[in-house]
């Protein structure tokens, strides 16, 4: 049976580098490892009360069930106000609840962090590992994965072609497989 990683892209954004980014990582994993995309942009906002009165809405109990069929995550970010988007830190909090039901517990993390500007969104990949941290998500140190200047790897098409970054990639999706060996 294949292990299975789940890919959270962090930008909803129809022409989103980061989303551009995580499918060309996807096609670098090995055979025996499965890519799946999990999709956040529609979950209804993480609030308490709605768990405590168990009438959580339908769309978090399907992402969980998602998240839960996954061996290992990438999360692919761009940088939102030197963090992560909304969006994506709500699907983080979604999946650590209810208390003591952590979809993320144990289970191995890629971060990867992308912008067209210079500092490979280095504020947003920094904060999201203090999420993870807390989360218990072992998460990747080297190779660090800020993608900066991207514009410059898309072609024409719309897609990274580019070999050099492509291997680049492939060192990444390596480095979170090795990972998720050692933890078995």
């Amino acid at each position: 049976m294949p292990k299975k990683i789940g890919i959270l892209v962090g930008s909803l954004r129809k022409g989103s580098y980061s989303k551009i980014v995580a499918k060309a990582l996807a096609t670098q994993f090995p055979a025996g490892y499965e890519t799946t995309f999990i999709k956040i942009g529609s979950l209804p906002f993480f609030n308490q009360d709605l768990e405590e009165t168990q009438t959580e809405p339908g769309d978090w109990q399907e992402f969980r069930m998602a998240a839960k069929q996954c061996d290992a995550f990438v999360f692919v970010t761009p940088e939102y106000n030197r963090s992560v988007p909304a969006v994506l830190k709500n699907a983080i909090d979604v999946g650590s609840r209810p208390r003591g039901q952590n979809v993320w517990d144990g289970k191995p993390a890629l971060v990867v962090s992308v912008t067209n500007g210079a500092t490979g969104a280095f504020g947003a990949n920094h904060a999201l590992r203090q999420s993870l941290v807390f989360l218990n998500m072992p998460t990747v140190q080297q190779p660090e994965a800020y993608i900066g200047g991207v514009t410059k790897h898309i072609d024409a098409s719309g897609k990274i072609t580019d070999p050099g970054e492509l291997k680049y990639f492939h060192s990444l999706a390596d480095a979170l497989v090795t990972y998720l060996l050692k933890l078995e």
